[in-house]
């Protein structure tokens, strides 16, 4: 199927999925990019609120992106740091930090990309509030799981407070800079002014009104909204640009702001997690050569790199509650795209 085609029957069908979500009350609207080399095209339907009618879904509405700040935002910085020899992919991250030793310093930047770390898989971070000791330490010190891959956020809290120090800048500062060179001028962290610029998320307690502008993610939000697994706010536009950045530096091309190794590398297959899925160096890899990464929120972004086609897509479907109906029917129908 020709680029363009594949653009636009792409896009009517996410149109149509989203539609019917919508008109079932599963979730207020969403937005999404489809695009491939020059060509993109946007996608909205519904709105950012229940019965916000009157406040559309848009292209440029920013959506919390949940775990696609672990690609979003701790994957490129620590691409950068590895470019630029502040960080090893196989240095036991203990070495980066004072005192110890720790029960988990012997963790490696590679093993929290790859979710082999080991490290506690509980995010809960409330029993560290009001101690005197320091985040990273006491994730480092507290006993390894049994081997074997499993998806845990304390790797990417951990590794984005490391780079914190490393870099010697605060992680938001840091990343403006990348996100702005990537053209991607709206993406931040929170917290945000509650608008209809901005989609809020769930409503926790009956009665009240919904998480808005600020970060979902608990652990996040007690870590002051800005972490290295969660607190990134976004745009479908935003999203494009994201794609496009990533494609041109797996490319090797000149000017691209990752190193292509380093890209290509992290989009190989490093460890299998399910039938026909591996995990690369953050993303996950399927083996129809689709890499993506999904967000509790309602959030995805997939790219099939030999391709150039990507799809970045951006719900609040958690506003309804955290059984997201149809969230996965929808990322399974984005996914079927890619094989047409």
């Amino acid at each position: 199927m020709r680029d363009g085609d594949w653009v636009a029957e792409t896009g009517a069908d996410i149109r149509g999925v989203l539609k019917v979500m919508v008109d079932a009350g599963w979730l207020p609207g969403g937005a999404a990019v489809v695009g491939t080399g020059s060509m993109w095209e946007f996608v909205a339907v519904g709105g950012v609120t229940e019965g916000g009618d009157d406040v559309q879904a848009a292209p440029d509405v920013l959506y919390d992106v949940a775990s696609l700040t672990k690609i979003m935002a701790t994957w490129p910085l620590v691409g950068t740091a590895v470019a630029e020899g502040i960080l090893s992919l196989d240095t036991p991250l203990g070495r980066y930090v004072s005192g110890g030793p720790y029960a988990g310093g012997e963790v490696t930047a590679r093993q929290v990309l790859t979710h082999t770390s080991r490290l506690n898989p509980v995010a809960w971070l409330e029993c560290y509030v009001g101690t005197d000791r320091d985040l990273v330490e006491s994730i480092l010190a507290e006993p390894l799981e049994e081997e074997g891959y499993r998806y845990i956020d304390r790797g990417f809290i951990l590794l984005g407070l490391i780079l914190e120090r490393l870099l010697d800048t605060p992680l938001d500062l840091a990343l403006s800079t990348y996100w702005s060179a990537a053209g991607m001028t709206a993406t931040t962290y929170g917290p945000l002014p509650r608008s209809p610029a901005v989609a809020p998320t769930e409503c926790r307690i009956p009665g009240t009104a919904p998480v808005w502008g600020v970060v979902h993610d608990e652990a996040a939000a007690l870590m002051g909204g800005v972490a290295g697994h969660a607190g990134v706010f976004s745009t479908a536009i935003d999203l494009g640009a994201f794609a496009r950045e990533l494609l041109r530096s797996a490319s090797g091309e000149e000017g691209a702001l990752l190193p292509p190794h380093y890209v290509r590398q992290s989009w190989r297959p490093a460890v299998r997690v399910a039938d026909g899925v591996a995990r690369g160096l953050g993303w996950l890899v399927g083996d129809d050569g689709v890499v993506y990464h999904h967000g509790f929120t309602g959030t995805s972004m997939f790219l099939q790199p030999d391709t150039g086609r990507y799809v970045g897509l951006l719900t609040n479907a958690v506003h309804f509650g955290r059984r997201r109906t149809g969230l996965d029917d929808l990322r399974a129908a984005v996914r079927a795209c890619f094989g047409e």
